[in-house]
């Protein structure tokens, strides 16, 4: 008899980059995003059975497997609830390279510059909520708040940037006009799309997932952790690309396809993406981790409340889900 799966865990070591970068590789494949609803509560439906030991005879390990897949894919890890398909990391391969492909090629003018900075930064505050630790609400005025700040910030600082490199810089270094707006409002955006883990604290539990209290540095841990992660996303196709466009554009070829420009940079970026997307997601581990000596020294209230509910035996590490 076959050895039954964890269905709660990972298939591959997430104490290592490697393994983790296999599991986000899997969990992120942009196929998943074209299964079906159907598909989707199906795949839900058999991990629910699997993980109670009632799924249907002759189920496959295989067909366990992809149902774990689909399901991680689509469903919210904290909450269960299915994710909008447009917030999900897994379409973050498609929707970037289309709007970063954009940025990078729309950059000459104020207006597209504005334009390309409030459409990206309105897909990554559906990405952020979606993506956030589920067990902290935010209310309607928190998230408008939210959203305004972080796409106005976003278009500040391109429009800014954009006029200042204008007068000290040669057309070359405008390029990266989108990328310090993308990182400045990642900054911002997700901060600000999360706040209510930063104000009120996230869960935190032991080592074998009982719940000992609430964090609000496990927060600003978390929060900080998918920031850098998220620079780091889009880092390599923003910064690279400008380069090999600078170079390719002179050409005669290329100037008797210019229609074809805009297709190439967002093929270009899908192709960064499509490694950077499990590389960035991979970088710290999913279950992030914080010394309870920590706590005690900036946060003696939460602790006690720590100590009272571990009845006095506090763990030296709490654990909790930072989010992507």
């Amino acid at each position: 008899m076959p050895e039954r799966l964890n269905i709660d865990a990972p298939l591959w070591d997430q104490s290592t980059f490697v393994g983790r970068f296999k599991h986000f590789l899997w969990v992120t494949d942009p196929r998943t995003c074209i299964a079906s609803e159907a598909s989707l509560d199906e795949a839900k439906l058999l991990v629910e059975q699997y993980r109670k030991g009632l799924e249907p005879p002759g189920t496959t390990t295989d067909q366990i497997i992809y149902a774990k897949k689909l399901y991680e894919s689509a469903f919210h890890p904290d909450s269960g609830e299915k994710q909008n398909v447009f917030g999900r990391m897994s379409f973050q391969v498609p929707g970037g390279m289309a709007i970063t492909g954009a940025m990078l090629q729309f950059y000459r003018t104020s207006t597209a510059v504005i334009f390309w900075q409030w459409v990206n930064q309105s897909f990554n505050a559906l990405v952020n909520y979606t993506n956030r630790n589920a067990k902290s609400p935010t209310s309607t005025n928190q998230l408008v708040i939210a959203y305004l700040s972080a796409t106005s910030s976003a278009m500040l600082t391109a429009v800014g940037y954009k006029a200042f490199l204008a007068k000290k810089a040669s057309p070359f270094f405008q390029r990266y006009v989108p990328f310090a707006a993308v990182a400045a409002a990642n900054c911002v955006n997700i901060p600000l799309m999360r706040q209510t883990e930063i104000i009120n604290g996230i869960d935190c539990t032991d080592e074998h997932g009982n719940i000992v209290g609430q964090s609000r540095l496990a927060a600003v841990k978390g929060i900080s952790q998918v920031v850098v992660s998220r620079i780091i996303m889009c880092a390599p196709g923003m910064l690279v690309l400008p380069v090999i466009m600078e170079r390719i554009e002179p050409y005669a070829w290329m100037q008797r396809i210019k229609f074809l420009h805009a297709p190439i940079q967002v093929m270009g970026v899908g192709c960064f993406l499509s490694f950077m997307v499990p590389a960035a997601c991979s970088l710290f581990p999913q279950r992030c981790s914080l010394s309870t000596s920590i706590v005690e020294k900036f946060e003696p209230e939460e602790y006690e409340i720590m100590k009272k509910n571990c009845n006095g035996k506090v763990p030296e590490k709490i654990y909790f889900n930072k989010g992507l």
